[in-house]
């Protein structure tokens, strides 16, 4: 698992910018958002963790359809569904998934102290919304592998990827954002929204690599 933990980050890095692109859309969403709302900063502070999350949820849905696109097309995908049991397919999605984080998700939420900031977000709330984005993103990218795996066969999945994705990630974006709300606003609670939205990465974490490898092999036959 660790060799190709190192395998899939390697690749990850080697094949394009992705991470940039994916700070860079970020940062525009970001960016954009006091033009719309106004220059009230005292709105911008109450938005301001919802608007963190929604822009790393869009941004770290850029590249989820590359997920298994370089396998396919070297051909190694093949030879993972014919030498692996379907449990085996399981774990290399996970790490795969792991990986995909590692290299384009987590630079989101290292940068997102710096665009809470912009927002005018008091320091307890950016390290909420930093906690919660570290904790909540892997199930995206959990849910995102599913997405991958029923468009990897096609030639322009993206949107599609996009589409079927969103919805999923929806309890997902709810606890987060009102777990970071919670920390700067009373009386809303910061532990039990944040439980949840751990308990609902564990469990896609589980769900998502099985569920993944059900469709990989599916669209393999």
């Amino acid at each position: 698992m660790l060799a190709l933990f190192r395998r899939e980050l390697q690749i990850g890095v080697r094949t394009g910018n992705g991470a940039l692109t994916g700070v860079l859309f970020f940062l525009a969403v970001v960016a954009v958002i006091p033009f719309g709302v106004g220059p009230d900063l005292n709105l911008l502070a109450r938005i301001g963790p919802a608007i963190l999350w929604i822009g790393a949820l869009l941004a770290g849905l850029l590249g989820l359809e590359r997920l298994f696109q370089a396998d396919r097309e070297d051909g190694s995908l093949d030879l993972m569904l014919l030498a692996d049991s379907r449990h085996m397919t399981a774990v290399t999605v996970f790490v795969k998934c792991c990986a995909h984080w590692t290299v384009n998700v987590l630079p989101l939420v290292v940068v997102t102290p710096l665009l809470g900031l912009f927002m005018n977000v008091e320091p307890v709330g950016i390290l909420a919304a930093t906690a919660t984005l570290a904790v909540g993103t892997p199930a995206i990218t959990f849910i995102g592998a599913v997405g991958a795996a029923l468009a990897v066969a096609l030639p322009r999945g993206g949107l599609l990827v996009s589409v079927l994705v969103l919805p999923l990630t929806i309890p997902v974006l709810i606890f987060g954002v009102a777990a970071a709300r919670g920390a700067v606003a009373d009386p809303d609670p910061f532990l039990p929204p944040f439980l949840i939205l751990a308990a609902l990465m564990l469990f896609f974490a589980v769900i998502g690599p099985l569920a993944a490898s059900l469709a990989l092999r599916w669209g393999g036959d």
